[in-house]
């Protein structure tokens, strides 16, 4: 069968759910109605202005207030639009007013309420109106896929399956795709291609099992957590500092996490778990503790009743955390946990290292973490082949959906499956018959990997090694949509297959390296620079590897892509390293520093290829610096870009004044008078204010990125969509820019600069030091102390803009900011 290209959606429920899923939709371009159940009375506030039931404003009430609730009052990463004009996407509507719009839509999403008998009518009545082929699904997070339809037609059927996002879908990767006994492979092979090239997501494949893969184990992990916690006698503090990083999950742990979703909710799960097992023993761990029955008799449901296991109150010195006593169910000022194997593992930057090394402590804090590890791993790996056919989809959807960084069977890898199979089975579990037949056959890890880097799972039916399917898959281009290139005597060709960086250095693909940099050909005449250096912050050895990255790549390569698959892509300069020399006086070898960053980006700037950045995660201070002096930016939608020095007592120091001031300065008419001086206040409030765009588009809008730029929804073809617009660029005949003078405001910039920040002061909005600084930048933006409207060129600015930079070296308060930083992660204000 034929399946119909999604254009326009509908998604049916307003509330939270519905609405941000409606939100991504519209981040990506797709216009959506978004319908939600008529009122059947009016609020006092309809009653004051003359509405009635049959008002437009009454009977959209609810999907009006979900649309209205996603337009955001200021940037955010959290932010479920990219962009608040994107909301304009969104049409609201009702279940009795609107149902026929769905004969206009390719796909009807259902997220209301978890009833099965309410969503059994609403599919009925969705059958009546949508067209024939219309793809239909629920967002439902562990009710019977089949059941639900169970009443339609069998032709309804094929075209149905489960659309699991987790909340909230703009930034959490999972979509769990479950396909009802009906649903054709036609629909499921596009959902999945459509989930994750247009949607962004990591599409696992679940079974039609009570709440499916990710929420089923997760929901396990956490109610043996409460009763281990309970066993042992430990304090909700103790367990989130165990449960947290150092056994790789995030900084929110468990309880913190539990008050973001909503205890209610979380109940909610484990009782439909509880319900629907005939396992006695997972009956017994989904079962709630009376305690956890009584917080949400109390309203104790976490951030959206502002307290659950933690919450926030005024004291005498401002606002103190507090922690809430699961014993007597009273809140208490929190506590600092100590637990020495924690700072050992804090210590290990190697994640497997670390976590091995916690579970094999002997303090408690290692024996929680190796008996709820221990069972996690046991519950996973008897769940299989019921809730998935793999240990693949079931590794991703704990990754993706509940940002683990491993998975349970990478995590029993990590610890070492025969060794912890060994004390298992010392300690009287049992182990599961597909384990014990896997080790039996000589099998000693879930996953390994070839010489080329290939990665291969253990599969349990097939009991073998099997080739692991990339999170994102190959498409298939047409012929006619390939591009090639020829440089020497060699032919390129263009492909759109995901690119593994770290595969290609197993395959010695890289050209030339050192231990902050490499170069790597990643095919078709095109060669990557990738960042490696700790943390992803700037160093003096990255900064000497681009002179030779770009080099080799002007010499004998087609196209260049700045990129790394780490979690970042710059942090920034090393300031460790920056306050280490000011403090020792080293100015010559410091200045030195910054001008050679300074003519390694000015060198992808003018280099004689076009040269692609990459950015993705946080891409800070002189990760911007990179991407703003690249030809063109193919950046992650979650992207989050700022020239952010201000926060430790700095201004940009590699050419990012003169960037951000040449592309707000650009266009302007050479031959007609121009007030540039409100023009070039976006830039410096920029700069000053350290703002960040929280995404990348909008850091199109700030100017950050050109509009030109591209953006990648799927991180995981970021490498490869780089490389494409880098193809693309040198098969149209690519050209460096010439050097163009830059006209600055002079010293009319600087009094004008000065002024506004001495009103900031006066008003106590900033302190000196922030005067200071601010004083610095408008100085670099206006081009120095000369006359107004002169043309100076890209190097005198970068001087002028490092001298600014050395002179900020020498304060002390600066030192202040860096060392606040270093030492708790947060800005100081002095």
């Amino acid at each position: 069968m034929s399946v119909k290209e999604i254009k326009k959606v509908a998604v049916l429920g307003a509330g939270v759910m519905g609405a941000t899923i409606a939100a991504h939709l519209a981040n990506v371009g797709i216009p959506s109605f978004l319908l939600d159940i008529v009122p059947r009375d009016l609020t006092p506030d309809e009653m004051k202005k003359g509405l009635t039931l049959e008002s437009p404003a009454v009977r959209n009430r609810l999907s009006n207030a979900g649309k209205e609730a996603l337009i955001s009052k200021k940037a955010s990463p959290m932010n479920p639009l990219y962009k608040n004009e994107s909301a304009d996407l969104i049409t609201p509507g009702n279940f009795e007013d609107d149902m026929n719009k769905l004969k206009g839509v390719d796909w009807v999403i259902e997220v209301i309420v978890e009833n099965m008998e309410i969503k059994k009518k609403v599919f009925k009545n969705v059958e009546q109106y949508i067209l024939p082929g219309t793809l239909v699904s629920t967002n439902t997070s562990g009710l019977s896929i089949n059941e639900m339809v169970s009443e339609c037609s069998e032709e309804f059927r094929k075209c149905f399956l489960g659309t699991h996002f987790f909340n909230p879908p703009r930034h959490m990767k999972l979509l769990e795709i479950i396909p009802c006994k009906e649903t054709s492979k036609e629909v499921l092979d596009y959902m999945h291609t459509f989930s994750d090239k247009v949607l962004g997501k990591g599409v696992v494949f679940a079974k039609d099992t009570p709440n499916f893969i990710a929420n089923r184990i997760g929901t396990y992990a956490m109610m043996y957590t409460i009763k281990l916690m309970e066993e042992m006698d430990l304090s909700i503090e103790a367990v989130d500092a165990i449960t947290g990083p150092p056994m790789g999950h995030p900084k929110s742990a468990s309880f913190r996490t539990l008050d973001m979703v909503g205890l209610d909710t979380f109940l909610h799960v484990a009782k439909t778990c509880e319900d629907k097992s005939d396992n006695p023993a997972e009956k017994t761990v989904m079962a709630a503790p009376e305690w956890l029955s009584k917080m949400v008799a109390m309203k104790l449901l976490g951030d959206k009743t502002r307290g659950g296991f933690y919450k926030k109150a005024k004291g005498e010195g401002g606002n103190q955390k507090l922690t809430l006593d699961y014993k007597t169910l009273e809140y208490r000022p929190t506590e600092k946990v100590r637990f020495d194997i924690l700072k050992k593992v804090k210590q290990e930057e190697d994640l497997h290292k670390g976590f091995k090394m916690l579970i094999e402590g002997e303090e408690p804090a290692s024996q929680f973490a190796w008996k709820l590890t221990k069972q996690f791993l046991l519950y996973s790996a008897g769940l299989i082949p019921e809730i998935a056919d793999d240990i693949v989809n079931v590794d991703r959807a704990m990754r993706w959906g509940f940002n683990w960084k491993l998975g349970p069977f990478e995590s029993w890898d990590a610890i070492g499956l025969k060794a912890s199979v060994k004390k298992m089975r010392a300690e009287g579990d049992t182990i599961p018959a597909v384990v014990e037949e896997m080790l039996a056959s000589g099998f000693t890890s879930f996953y390994t990997e070839d010489a080329a880097g290939n990665l291969y799972y253990y599969d349990f039916a097939a009991k073998k090694y099997l080739l692991a399917p990339l999170p994102a898959q190959k498409v298939e281009l047409p012929v006619k949509s390939l591009h090639y290139i020829i440089k020497g005597n060699k032919l390129y060709a263009a492909d759109p297959s995901p690119i593994r960086l770290a595969a290609l250095k197993k395959q010695n693909k890289v050209i030339k390296s050192n231990d902050d940099g490499s170069l790597i050909d990643i095919g078709d005449g095109v060669v990557c620079l990738e960042m490696h250096s700790p943390r992803m912050a700037i160093s003096p050895a990255f900064t000497e590897f681009c002179f030779e990255a770009v080099e080799e790549a002007e010499t004998n390569w087609v196209a260049m892509v700045v990129g790394n698959e780490a979690e970042n892509f710059c942090v920034g300069a090393n300031v460790a390293l920056v306050m280490m020399a000011a403090q020792s006086g080293e100015w010559e070898m410091l200045g030195r520093s910054v001008k050679a960053f300074q003519d390694s980006v000015m060198r992808f700037k003018y280099c004689r290829i076009p040269v692609v950045a990459a950015p993705h995660g946080m891409t800070l201070g002189g990760g911007m610096e990179i991407c703003v002096h690249c030809d063109r930016v193919q950046a992650a939608a979650e992207t989050y870009i700022g020239q952010v020095e201000m926060g430790v007592g700095l201004i940009p120091g590699g050419g990012g004044h003169k960037e951000l001031l040449i592309r707000y300065i650009e266009g302007l008419p050479a031959d007609v008078p121009v007030n540039m001086l409100p023009i070039v206040q976006k830039p410096f409030e920029y700069i000053a204010m350290a703002r960040v765009a929280y995404n990348a588009r909008e850091a199109q809008e700030l100017k950050f990125f050109r509009s030109t730029d591209r953006v990648t929804i799927n991180k995981d073809y970021l490498i490869a969509d780089a490389k494409q617009t880098a193809l693309a660029m040198a098969i149209e005949g690519y050209r460096p820019p010439a050097p163009k003078p830059i006209k600055v405001l002079g010293s009319d910039g600087i009094a004008a600069f000065k002024a506004g920040v001495q009103t900031m002061l006066w008003g106590g909005y900033i302190s000196e030091h922030d005067q200071k600084i601010a004083g610095e930048i408008g100085f670099v933006l206006s081009g120095g102390n000369i006359t107004p409207g002169a043309l100076v060129s890209e190097q005198y600015l970068l001087d002028i803009e490092r001298e600014a930079f050395l002179r900020l070296c020498a304060e002390e308060k600066t030192h202040e900011r860096i060392t606040a930083i270093l030492t708790t992660g947060k800005p100081l204000r002095n």
